[in-house]
Order: C-alpha cells, then structure tokens, then sequence
C-alpha cells in the first residue's frame, strides 16, 4: 500500500493510492496517518474495497508529508562509506545517532526554508523508515516486524551550524522544513529489498547524488534493532539512515545552497520530491 496526506498544512488528508494511482480518501476510515493511527492502520483497511472510497482531485493540491508529525525523528550519520571518505571522517564502527524536531518535517514539495544566518545549506538524499510498532530492546531477527514502511526524505543541513558552532550535530539540522519527507509512505510488503534502492539527488537540474542503499555500512533492520536498545521507537517515528556521497560539503570545492536553488530527489518506488529553497518569511 502507498499513503499519502492531501492538503493545506495543519489540515492534510488521508490518502491511499489503488492500483491505477488514483488518490483514494480514507479519512472516514482514519482520521489522520501518524502516531496515533498507524500501529493498526492496516487492520482499518482490511477489506475496504478501495473503489467505493472517493477519489481525490491532486490538481493544484499540495502533498504533505505521508506521515503526521512524529513523537520522534531520529538520525543515523556516515552511513555510507563512500560518503564518510569524501566528509574526511572514519567509517563508524557503531551507528552515529542524532535526531531532528518533528517541526523540521515537511511536504515533498514545500521550500526549504533559510534565515539570513545561514551560510552553508547542504541536501542528503535519505531513505526514511516509518516505525509501526513499538520496538525496546527488541530480540535479534525481529526488527523488520516493527517497520511499517519507508519514506524518502531529505536530511537538509545548515554545514556551519552542524560542524563550526559546538556541540551537537542537531544544531544544523533542525530549522523549520529541514526534513522533507514523502511523497508516499510505502508499507514494508511493496519493498522487496530496502538495501537495493537506488537513489539519486539534484540541484538545478544537475546530478550531485547518484547512489544505492546497497552501500549503507548499517542495513535497515540493524539500524532498528540497534536503536530499541537505547530509546523506545514509537509507531509513526521516523529514522533517515544515511545518504550516499555527492553532498554540498565534498564538492570540490564544496557547493551550498542559495535562495532560488531547486533540490529534485527519489528513491525507487517512494517517488519523487522538488523543493525550491526560499527564505523564510
């Protein structure tokens, strides 16, 4: 199944696509798609015969993010070793954990948003994994039975907050619209594999980020099973898992975003974002 969330921000639908691609409303069914709905929300559409539910006009609509804004997002860094050599760091020999606000998340297509103290914003093309069930120092092999599905999702960075500034990496990774997410919440059962998905990033129509999730250092259920022993992952959590090389900060010489900027991403099978970067006003 692919979900999405239609409509003005704070006030999205919910949405399935059948299997012509057309949106179908399900918000008689849930109310929203988030924390509070999503352990069960499989068990809700059992049986729905999707055809009967009404069809949603997309033209003009904005697409929110699939998931309503999580408890949690929490984040995995170098988790590429491609990506680790062109940061000049070493490749980690245990999951480097930070997180973002839930304010950061956004829509798809939404801007992302700068203040006049920015001087180095910085794209990361991300798989993002959607927590179904709660996971605490879960048994080893279990973990994919607590991922509901995955996302794709870009983990913007400001470089100069994040690395010049002290203190935690988070600093730079939290502005408003710093996390857009979607178009589509795709369940765990539509994705053979989630280490054989390519992904790619551009910047004005330019290629910077062309990579596969086949080179993460730490696979999705790793990375589940791995953060259940320090937090409890709560349905609806998102974790982004890394990004392959080609960010802002390892060209040479490094190349940041400026207002007007346009950042086009994908994954295979979880669509396709176009985020415009704009000043925040």
């Amino acid at each position: 199944m692919r979900f999405m969330r239609i409509g003005t921000a704070g006030a999205e639908r919910p949405a399935i696509l059948d299997a012509a691609g057309v949106a179908r409303d399900i918000s008689t069914i849930v109310p929203d798609i988030g924390p509070e709905t999503i352990a069960d929300l499989g068990a809700r559409l059992a049986g729905v015969d999707l055809s009967t539910l009404p069809a949603l006009d997309m033209a003009g609509q904005r697409i929110g993010s699939p998931i309503a804004r999580p408890r949690n997002i929490w984040c995995i860094g170098l988790n590429y070793s491609d990506h680790a050599a062109e940061a000049g760091m070493p490749v980690p020999s245990e999951p480097i954990v930070f997180s973002k606000p839930g304010s950061a998340l956004c829509g798809p297509n939404d801007p992302i948003l700068t203040s006049p103290g920015m001087t180095k914003i910085d794209w990361e093309v991300e798989l993002g994994i959607v927590i179904g069930a709660p996971a605490l120092d879960i048994a080893p092999g279990t973990a994919m039975d607590h991922v509901f599905g995955y996302v794709a999702a870009n983990d913007v960075s400001e470089r100069a907050w994040q690395i010049e500034r002290g203190g935690q990496w988070m600093k730079g990774k939290s502005y408003p619209n710093f996390c857009p997410c979607g178009p589509w919440l795709v369940t765990r059962d539509e994705i053979a594999d989630p280490q054989a998905l390519g992904m790619e990033l551009s910047v004005n129509g330019a290629v910077m980020q062309k990579g596969t999730t086949a080179t993460m250092i730490f696979g999705v259920a790793h990375i589940v099973e791995y953060l259940s022993q320090f937090a409890l992952l709560e349905p609806g959590d998102l974790i982004v898992t890394g990004t392959p090389p080609g960010v802002g900060m390892g060209q040479k010489p490094p190349r940041y975003l400026a207002n007007g900027d346009v950042v086009e991403l994908s994954i295979d099978g979880l669509g396709a974002q176009r985020s415009e970067v704009r000043a925040r006003v």
